[in-house]
């Protein structure tokens, strides 16, 4: 896709009179491109082989060309495209991949279908997965999932259709329930939600605040419903039992033992390992995965994982490229929230709490949101909005 993108893109260049780049687009491209250069600084000064951050300016890019096809796509379909059009899109892709994800774990054909032509790694086979979607990867994603499902019905609240309500609330328990099943980060992002909605409960704005206890009333009454089946599942569907069982451990462990214990998070707690020197504070190890397996002229200690035995998001970026690189990647993601806050203005709280869920995310795991992101800067501003701005000033 992202080969397909280069060559849309360089075709409707050529039409233009003018072809320029973006500003905002443009840095971004500095931004990144400065990532990449601390990120490779780190290798070359410490002499390691690992870089995974030192060609981000290409995954950048990679990204940025595969999601334009996807946006020019659906422009083609739809005739337009725009924030709310394409969140449909993406919640109803992760719903998909929760139903697909279940499908693999009960049907063998399927799964040696899907286990064929994608790698399929230990720590997955102990766990559900979609195509492709597995993991924290795939949890971080459900997560703006959810959020994205919270500005949709906060966007039909005024309309009261009852129908779209209640196939968003189904959408969203889908995910809640089944992406927990293939990542627990996904409750990073049920929370977040949760507490997105209260936000918009407690701002009374043209009355719409009865309509968003209307969809409170409406999600109670579906969970309540919901539920007697899912203990049906849980008692008769040795799979559903153990899924369920990892997806909600911390419930289970508090219900039974009286105290709130989660396996993964246990771990977490002792990957809190800091730099014990400044060199490596500043400017890093140079190693992002685990150099005994990546690096054949290693001959340091073996590690249990990733390097440093920790896979914290934020001391992975510090074991990688310092705390220099840290700041330069943090500022890389705060300016795409800036770019698209200011590009959609009535949507900049959705944004904002993505990108504050990004940072929440690199406190257990270190992948970014940038494949999310791609997509939204790729969304044109409305022209519209615009001239009813420019309007609205120059009345003023």
């Amino acid at each position: 896709m992202a080969g397909l993108g280069l060559v849309v893109i360089g075709v409707q260049m050529a039409k233009q009179k003018n072809p320029s780049i973006n500003a905002d687009f443009f840095k971004l491209i500095l931004w990144a491109s400065l990532v990449s250069l601390i990120g490779l600084f780190a290798v070359v000064f410490n002499d390691t082989s690992d870089l995974e951050y030192a060609t981000y300016i290409v995954s950048m890019f990679v990204w940025i060309s595969a999601a334009y096809v996807v946006i020019t796509w659906i422009k083609f379909v739809h005739g337009t495209v725009s924030v709310e059009l394409l969140a449909k899109y993406i919640v109803a892709v992760s719903v998909m991949q929760c139903v697909l994800a279940l499908a693999i774990d009960s049907y063998m054909p399927l799964k040696q279908l899907v286990n064929s032509i994608m790698v399929v790694t230990r720590v997955m086979e102990t766990r559900l997965y979609g195509m492709d979607a597995s993991l924290d990867i795939a949890g971080s994603r459900f997560s703006v999932a959810l959020v994205l499902i919270i500005y949709l019905m906060s966007q039909i609240s005024k309309k009261n259709s009852i129908y779209k309500i209640a196939s968003y609330i189904i959408a969203f328990l889908i995910i809640a329930i089944v992406g927990n099943m293939i990542s627990r980060t996904t409750t990073v992002g049920v929370i977040i939600a949760l507490c997105y909605f209260i936000f918009l409960l407690s701002r009374n704005q043209d009355n719409s605040i009865v309509n968003l206890r209307y969809i409170a009333i409406l999600f109670v009454g579906i969970l309540i419903c919901l539920l007697p089946f899912l203990c049906y599942l849980y008692q008769v569907n040795t799979s559903f039992h153990e899924n369920i069982r990892f997806a909600f451990e911390g419930f289970f462990s508090l219900a039974e033992k009286g105290r709130w214990e989660v396996h993964s998070n246990e771990m977490l707690k002792d990957m809190y390992i800091f730099p014990d020197n400044l060199k490596t504070w500043f400017v890093g190890d140079g190693y992002f995965d685990n150099p005994y397996y990546a690096d054949k002229y290693y001959t340091g200690p073996a590690w249990g994982g990733y390097y440093k035995g920790t896979d914290v998001g934020y001391l992975r970026f510090i074991y990688y490229f310092g705390l220099i690189g840290l700041f330069a990647f943090s500022t890389f993601m705060l300016k795409i929230g800036q770019i698209l806050m200011n590009r959609f203005h009535e949507e900049r709280i959705m944004f904002l709490i993505i990108i504050l869920l990004n940072f929440i995310v690199w406190f257990k795991v270190s992948t970014d949101l940038f494949v999310v992101y791609a997509l939204f800067l790729m969304i044109p501003k409305d022209k519209d909005e615009e001239i009813d701005k420019r309007l609205k000033f120059e009345r003023a």
